[in-house]
């Protein structure tokens, strides 16, 4: 009697193994293309460094003869 349940036992695991195999039928692969990402090359610019620097001059400038005119 155990011997005869361990065989169906095995028997129905061994099924349900090879069932599991084709679980996902039998239509053809889709493969998309990968897509990748490629970022422009920054471009720099010169008032990027020019306008602060101006900037800071203009607000100096202003300082400057703001204190000429108390005296």
């Amino acid at each position: 009697m155990r011997l005869t349940n361990l065989i169906a036992a095995a028997a129905i695991a061994t099924t349900a193994m090879a069932s599991t195999a084709f679980a996902g039928g039998f239509a053809a692969v889709v493969t998309e293309p990968i897509v990748t990402i490629v970022e422009p090359p920054q471009v720099r610019s010169v008032w990027g460094v020019v306008l602060p620097l101006l900037a800071v001059g203009v607000l100096i400038a202003l300082a400057a003869a703001d204190e000429e005119d108390d005296s």
